[in-house]
């Protein structure tokens, strides 16, 4: 009895470990989707990863979802190109909700050129019916060094 008991609570352990670098992996996916939708357009894409409530600060700007992506789609018409990528990830998991703090790293270019980029962000996000979804982002532009700020 007493192995038999053992070997069950060390595979519900080993189990949970596993879910839980599986739903961190979850959050990141989710959060990269954001930025795929973002740079592509594709306000459906970005829709499936945000809660209803989303909301977004950026540049001292307070954006809902339908707004930050008309900001954004008019950046790209005006001949904005846009880089992102969720690094150093920091992924915090209590129940049915989570945060996450991570460098963004990527470029922002237009006509003249690529200027390397790097945002602090941190996003909070909510199970809801089975799946993450982004309820608040909050990012910080980080001002490149000179060795940064040049063409790729």
């Amino acid at each position: 009895m007493k192995k038999t008991r053992l070997v069950l609570t060390i595979m519900t352990l080993l189990a949970g470990n596993i879910n839980a670098g599986t739903q961190e992996q979850q959050i990141i996916d989710t959060v990269s989707t954001i930025f795929t939708a973002a740079s592509t357009d594709d306000t459906a894409k970005f829709d499936s990863v945000i809660a209803p409530d989303f909301y977004i600060f950026d540049g001292g700007v307070r954006f809902k979802g339908d707004t930050i992506m008309a900001f954004i789609k008019a950046q790209h018409a005006a001949g904005k190109r846009y880089e992102w990528n969720v690094t150093e990830p920091d992924v915090h998991i209590r129940g049915d909700t989570a945060w996450i703090a991570y460098v963004n790293k990527g470029s922002i270019g237009d006509a003249s050129g690529t200027t390397k980029q790097n945002w602090l962000e941190s996003a909070f996000l909510e199970k809801q019916g089975g799946e993450w979804k982004i309820v608040f982002v909050h990012s910080t532009r980080v001002a490149p060094t000179p060795k940064e700020n040049h063409d790729k």
